[in-house]
């Protein structure tokens, strides 16, 4: 007669569970900050929403990291793409104007290592700090069959709040505003498809390859620099000037997104986009990618950007020594990605 059944059998191991929420609760704790009402180890997380506001607006937002996982797994990196989780529901939630609060995650997994899912949430609790919100709880999913072994998948979800009089929703774009952008640390979280089939497939490189454009940098390492969180950099430029639109530059690059904060009648003329980092030159020169299919797919080195009144672009300028000025605010009856145009 077979041994009776059990869960760690069927292929879940609750203790091995219970040793990663123990892991987990000193990294929440560093990310605490005024609000945070209990600890992780509840059935839910609780947030006191900020007193001091009149009428605050909650802002959501929820997204993952893409096939950047796979060069995680290749690597056996898997504390930088915690922070990609981060940045890429923050950021979002940023462009609205609103302050994040709190963030949760969702962890899935076949087999759970508690090694490797300790390193991915130390990675989303460093995220947290950098955007100064809390994180708050999260959920770890041990479903065997569902994943390959040593794989997984991560979903992030940020709330945060913004004053209702002091949305922005690009309603006050107007033409004559100044485009001041921050650069990005490199592919963020978008393209990875298309840059592993140029660097993997089409140049024959695995993680540990080189090329000339990154010198001495792995090809792996230079995919896995994190994206950058962008909640100081605004929080500074909100204090500067009056800020008319801002815009999280994801999949799509600046012709897939700036249309998405602009005034209907406007457009945006690009006068000093940035020569492209290295890692987008090798994936453009070993794929045969190119440039315009480069702008619709990448960043190409430009992470966020602010909208802002000609009369407060140099006090934006001073108050973020690392911006430029990208472009301007034009008038245009074009639509899509047409609303964005190179000089």
């Amino acid at each position: 007669m077979e041994d009776g059944l059990t869960y760690r059998g069927a292929g879940v191991d609750i203790e091995a569970g219970e040793r990663l929420v123990d892991r987990i609760k000193p990294l929440a704790r560093a990310t605490r900050i005024e609000g945070v009402l209990g600890g992780v180890g509840g059935f839910a997380g609780l947030f006191e929403v900020p007193p001091d506001m009149e009428r605050p607006v909650l802002v959501s937002g929820t997204d993952g990291v893409g096939t950047k996982l796979r060069v995680a797994f290749l690597a056996g990196v898997h504390d930088t793409v915690g922070i990609d989780l981060v940045a890429m529901c923050v950021n979002d939630v940023l462009t609205v104007g609103a302050r994040p609060l709190f963030f949760l995650d969702y962890f899935a997994t076949g087999a759970l290592d508690v090694d490797v899912a300790e390193a991915v949430i130390r990675g989303i609790a460093k995220g947290c700090e950098l955007a100064g919100c809390a994180l708050l709880g999260g959920e770890t999913a041990e479903m065997p069959g569902s994943y390959p072994p040593g794989e997984y998948d991560l979903a992030g979800f940020a709330v945060g709040v913004v004053e209702k009089a002091k949305i922005l929703d690009g309603s006050a774009v107007r033409a004559g505003d100044v485009l001041i952008a921050l650069p990005s640390s490199g592919l963020h979280s978008n393209g990875y498809s298309l840059a592993r089939k140029a660097l993997f497939e089409r140049g024959g490189l695995d993680v540990g390859g080189r090329v000339e454009e990154l010198g001495a940098t792995p090809i792996g390492e230079a995919l896995l620099a994190p994206t950058r969180i962008y909640a100081r950099e605004v929080a500074a430029a909100l204090a500067a000037s009056p800020i008319h639109a801002m815009c999280h530059v994801t999949g799509g690059g600046l012709p897939g997104n700036l249309p998405r904060v602009l005034a209907p009648g406007t457009g945006a003329r690009i006068e000093a986009a940035p020569p492209p980092l290295p890692i987008f030159r090798a994936i453009a020169r070993l794929g045969g990618v190119e440039e315009p299919e480069m702008r619709r797919a990448f960043n190409l080195g430009v992470g966020y950007v602010f909208v802002v009144p000609e009369a407060g672009a140099d006090a934006v300028l001073a108050a973020l020594p690392e911006a430029w000025a990208l472009g301007r605010v034009v008038p245009s009856d074009a639509s899509g990605e047409a609303r964005v145009a190179y000089a």
